[in-house]
């Protein structure tokens, strides 16, 4: 599918489109409405290739990630993913569940960092659970999360002894899959506030030992980067408690899983929230589930999907400033007071339904001037 005038046959950059599973559909559908509209304005020619993942592939491959898929996302420059996984699919066995579609993904691609970045919208604010002397600090937090690693990816496996059935997972690091991780969050840090916090729990893992042995090493490069440590245990209060504290969060898989989904709740939905997570192609998603319980019902939030194809617009294929004026068109539509069911907080809001909230971003697009960005 071309979604701009054809200028360059088989040399058009392209995009692979997995819409996955629950509201992925609904959600991607707004991505390409954006993404189309988008090419229009920078004049760029992009072409979409779709791809099967997670319990869709299932359906129609008998595995969460079949090669075919694969074969199409290696041509391409970047992968925007929309959910997977339902309740359709909870009782396939374990190795064909729709996640282990994700994790393969990740994994055969090299895709070792995840990228969350944490901001509150302003006109959200209410919506959060923090109390407002909290909200009138700043609230900007980068959290970098090792991808491929731990134990997610580890030996695992149950065995039974004398009687007893025993379960384990290995959660273990190379000091490879360490060092370039660390590398993400210290060049990440350099263009924010120059402050890392390495989050672990180095008093009782040997992972976590080395993860900071290798963070101190890396940081006599960085001398204008300030690194700090926090046990995980610690960090989960302290994201609560204090958020503005932190600028970028490394930490491992496991961890980082953890603590991005608590620090999303920050932000008053977790629909709003883009994701990256850089390999050798990249992998943009919304960081919300699939949400099998409104699918089809035209209620999910495209915000996150939309910042992640901005994220992926300007990172990937060189839509200069493409964040910054998506950012600026979705606060607008907020402030007036258009939103999805989940952000409805006072009586003047007007709910609108996901297509509806994606035409609204199409409507501002329709009056942008890159010469004013």
């Amino acid at each position: 599918m071309n979604i701009a005038k054809n200028r360059g046959g088989s040399n058009m950059e392209s995009i692979c489109v997995m819409q996955g599973d629950g509201i992925g559909k609904e959600i991607i559908k707004e991505a390409i409405k954006y993404i189309k509209k988008m090419c229009e304005i920078y004049n760029k020619n992009i072409e979409l290739k779709k791809a099967y993942i997670g319990g869709e592939a299932i359906d129609k491959f008998n595995t969460p990630l079949p090669e075919e898929s694969l074969n199409i996302i290696r041509g391409c420059k970047a992968v925007l993913l929309g959910a997977v996984g339902g309740y359709k699919w909870d009782n396939v066995e374990a190795e064909k569940r729709p996640e282990q579609g994700l994790l393969r993904l990740r994994k055969e691609l090299n895709c070792y960092a995840n990228l969350r970045p944490i901001n509150i919208y302003d006109e959200l604010k209410e919506l959060s659970p923090l109390k407002e002397r909290i909200l009138k600090n700043n609230i900007d937090i980068l959290i970098v999360r090792e991808l491929t690693g731990g134990i997610y990816f580890g030996e695992r496996g149950r065995f039974e002894v004398d009687g007893k059935i025993k379960a384990f997972d290995v959660e273990e690091y190379y000091d490879y899959e360490i060092k370039r991780i660390c590398k993400i969050a210290f060049e990440y840090a350099r263009k924010r506030r120059k402050k890392i916090t390495l989050v672990d729990k180095a008093n009782v893992l040997e992972s976590s030992k080395l993860f900071r042995e290798i963070a101190k090493e890396m940081a006599l490069k960085y001398e204008d980067v300030k690194l700090e440590f926090m046990y995980v245990d610690n960090a989960s209060m302290q994201i609560i408690k204090n958020p503005s504290y932190f600028d970028v969060i490394l930490t491992n898989n496991i961890f980082g899983d953890i603590l991005s989904d608590e620090a999303s709740v920050l932000t008053g939905s977790i629909g709003i929230l883009p994701s990256s997570s850089i390999g050798d192609v990249n992998i943009y998603e919304p960081i919300h589930g699939s949400a099998p319980d409104i699918q089809g019902q035209n209620k999910a939030n495209p915000i996150g999907m939309i910042i992640c194809s901005a994220l992926m617009l300007e990172e990937c294929f060189d839509f200069k400033n493409a964040f910054r004026m998506t950012n600026e068109i979705i606060k607008k539509i907020l402030k007036s007071n258009y939103k999805t069911i989940d952000l409805k907080d006072k009586e003047e809001d007007i709910v609108v339904k996901t297509s509806e909230f994606g035409d609204l971003v199409i409507n501002y697009l329709n009056n942008i001037n890159l010469n004013d960005n």
